[in-house]
């Protein structure tokens, strides 16, 4: 979310003497359009853009209104939507966490101390006296030589998880999971799918602001109210009973009573050769689900090439909020300004400044894509069912909560030096006299955390960039004291709203860079790939051969 300081007009005559590396950049994005999207998308008149509410169908209606007046066409045969089903579920009447047969019976309350919920479509979860189990980090990854739950049958148990990854404490990027980068095993997402494939009655995660990346506050607001899933035909049967989380000091709690140390399992849980420990007590949880079953939309707008229309670059963020939240003050919208209505907004602004430039020899797509904050489901339903088909997709670009910490020396790439679609951002930061920087805090898992994820797991490059950590104000010690002004106070909360004082001089720039890069790549005739041996290659190279 930082940026650097260097007067618009400069860069748009830097980019003009780029032509042929990026044909046209001198349409740059409108900075009077992505204040009036942004500043309407996060207005309390659209209740924080949850899925399937009237805030989505405001949402819907304004993009569409937006792509129609630039001239795009509807994206999915003659559609300007891709119909996502979904499940809605909230919990209500949920009764306290409780563990029992241990030294002191141990409760934890809904909302301050344990968030608690399912994916199974049922009116009501009962997990009653399940033998609970402490499985380290919940990881069963073979080719690494690492399974936390050998030599244990945890059907109908619940297991007790760490988050993040065994070695996510290290100095460097070395170690059986990436050093101190997490891997797709540090994320909530897969410890809930693995103890699913173990049977595993209920899961439970326990919360550390460190390891997790976001506070408490966090996973309270993002937890509690109605949750958005994809929908199954058998209704999720497969999964565990009950997921959430529980407090570090409640964990600690629960590991007194039943005779262990939480520091010391810890350790145990971070070597190899770890073996999950039965903690001899019992858990107990019950809560009913208000069920919904609807259909949400991605939006789908198209601005065809005039060569090579079957060859497409791709654009996403999602539009989606968290709506009504755990109320701060009277206020219990969320609003979701920075997340994401500035990245909806930028859709708008990229498409708007590319119609103004003329089209492209390849066709550009502009997704707007729903239920990020569920888990990226709206890309994942993309991926797989991709509107215009993978193998015909160069490549493309994600924006998720654009900063306003001000100008910087450099962006920060998510995912750094895994595609070709490194070289193009080079090119045009050396245009703006910047720098690609890696990511400060690879432990916290960004890349796992947007849309672009779901399509780099189908082989498509994506690319993937923060605002700069290094101001030019400051420095990267103001960098990262704006990082974590945002987490902490606005982060996934009612305060994340829009401000006219905002400075918008570094999120333009960073806007003119999302330009080039899609400009160029859709005017040239190369195919950016991974690196060899990045976890995307095979799938992408398949792809590509037709397989």
């Amino acid at each position: 979310m930082m940026r650097l300081l260097l007067a618009l007009p400069l860069l748009l005559a830097a980019c003009q003497a780029s032509t042929a590396e990026a044909p046209e950049t001198s349409a740059a994005p409108s900075e009077a359009t992505m204040k009036r999207l942004t500043e309407r998308l996060s207005s309390d008149e659209f209740e924080g853009r949850a899925p399937g509410t009237a805030g989505e169908r405001k949402t819907l209606d304004l993009l569409v209104a937006e792509f129609t007046r630039l001239g795009l066409k509807p994206g999915n045969n003659g559609s300007w939507f891709q119909t996502v089903p979904l499940v809605e579920i909230a919990a209500k009447n949920v009764s306290p966490l409780t563990f029992t047969g241990g030294k002191q019976t141990v409760s934890a309350a809904y909302g301050p101390e344990m968030v608690v919920a399912t994916y199974r479509v049922t009116p009501r979860v009962e997990v009653k006296d399940s033998p609970v189990v402490f499985v380290g980090y919940g990881i069963n990854a073979p080719e690494r030589g690492w399974n936390d739950y050998e030599g244990v049958d945890v059907k109908g148990k619940t297991v007790v998880i760490l988050v993040n990854d065994p070695d996510y404490e290290a100095e460097g990027l070395t170690g059986p999971f990436g050093g101190r980068a997490m891997t797709y095993y540090g994320r909530w997402t897969y410890k809930y799918e693995e103890a699913a494939r173990q049977g595993a009655a209920a899961a439970i995660i326990v919360h550390d602001t460190v390891p997790a990346a976001y506070g408490w506050n966090v996973v309270q607001s993002s937890w509690t109210g109605a949750q958005q899933m994809a929908d199954a035909a058998d209704g999720n049967a497969d999964q565990s009973a009950a997921i959430g989380w529980i407090t570090n000091d409640k964990a600690k709690a629960l590991m007194a009573s039943a005779g262990q140390d939480l520091a010391a399992l810890t350790a145990a849980a971070k070597r190899p050769g770890f073996k999950p420990v039965d903690l001899g007590v019992v858990a107990s949880v019950g809560f009913e689900n208000d069920v919904r079953k609807h259909q949400s939309k991605n939006v789908v707008a198209l601005l065809p090439g005039t060569e090579r229309p079957d060859e497409y670059v791709l654009y996403t963020a999602h539009w989606d909020h968290l709506g009504r939240c755990e109320a701060v003050d009277g206020d219990d919208i969320c609003n979701g300004a920075v997340d994401n209505a500035t990245g909806t907004a930028g859709l708008v602004a990229l498409a708007e400044a590319n119609v103004k430039a003329g089209p492209t020899p390849r066709s550009q797509l502009f997704l707007a894509v729903t239920a990020e904050e569920s888990g990226l489901l709206g890309s994942a339903y993309y991926g797989e069912h991709p509107v215009m088909p993978l193998a015909q997709t160069v490549g493309g670009i994600n924006m998720d909560a654009l900063g306003f910490a001000g100008p910087a020396r450099n962006v920060v790439v998510v995912g750094k030096g895994k595609s070709g679609l490194d070289a193009y951002l080079d090119r045009a930061l050396a245009a703006q006299k910047r720098v690609a920087s890696a990511e400060p805090t690879p432990e916290k898992g960004f890349y796992y955390r947007s849309d672009h994820f779901s399509l780099a797991k189908h082989g498509v490059p994506m690319l993937y960039f923060d605002g700069g950590d290094d101001l030019v104000t400051g420095g990267k010690a103001a960098g990262e004291a704006a990082a974590k002004d945002y987490e902490v106070n606005r982060y996934h909360a009612p305060a994340d709203e829009y401000d006219p004082a905002w400075d918008w001089t570094g999120v333009m720039q960073d806007m003119a860079l999302y330009y080039r890069v899609g400009r160029e790549l859709a005017s040239a005739s190369d195919w950016p790939n991974w690196v060899e041996g990045d976890e995307f290659r095979a799938i992408r190279d398949k792809s590509r051969a037709g397989k």
